[in-house]
């Protein structure tokens, strides 16, 4: 067992006495192929939430201040993780996480960029129109559905494949498809409310 298997289940029996997880949608998940999961983003737990919860394998890309805390540095890039520096474009990440796209791999993306203070779904950051169009992958948007509360339930509802290649071929903005991306997890977040 590697150690992203081994921290999934260590985090998987760690939080599921604590919160009623209610998982949707997997069935929607592509088994094959680069898969962007886009989520909105309401709690600190919100990505080990989207890893332990997704079919496969997730990679995220992480603050670059968590990679300089000794314990953590070593630990992450087996847990997937890979460092960006906010606030800038920073190439290298970039090209990482195109390149995890292409090949065929599951990255996992909040596109709002920060934590919703009011639960609601913040504007999306084009970021997330760029990778779906450059990676070579689809977009399975995902609800998480809160709050984090101990023994309250935990909703966590991953919607249908959005397919890239229209977007693609017509050539379409970064802009366009993000907005397309936060309309899919609002209808996720509408049609799942507790």
């Amino acid at each position: 067992m590697n150690m992203y298997q081994f921290a999934k289940n260590l985090v998987w029996t760690t939080l599921k006495p604590i919160y009623r997880f209610d998982i949707k949608g997997l069935e929607h998940f592509p088994e094959t192929g680069g898969v962007l999961v886009c989520s909105n983003h309401i709690d600190a737990l919100d990505p080990p939430v989207v890893g332990i919860t997704a079919p496969r394998p997730v990679h995220f890309m992480a603050k670059e201040e968590l990679f300089n805390m000794p314990i953590l540095k070593p630990l992450l890039p087996k847990l997937n993780a890979f460092p960006v520096k906010r606030g800038l474009s920073d190439r290298e990440a970039l090209r990482r996480a195109l390149a995890l796209l292409k090949n065929g791999d599951v990255m996992g993306l909040f596109p709002e960029g920060t934590r919703s203070k009011d639960g609601k779904l913040g504007k999306g950051f084009s970021g997330a129109g760029f990778f779906a169009l450059k990676g070579d992958a689809d977009v399975v948007p995902c609800a998480i559905i809160g709050p984090y509360k101990p023994f309250k339930r935990l909703k966590v509802v991953y919607g249908k494949p959005i397919i890239m290649q229209p977007y693609r071929d017509r050539k379409a903005t970064a802009d366009e498809v993000t907005l397309v991306i936060m309309s899919e997890i609002q209808k996720l977040l509408n049609d799942n409310k507790s």
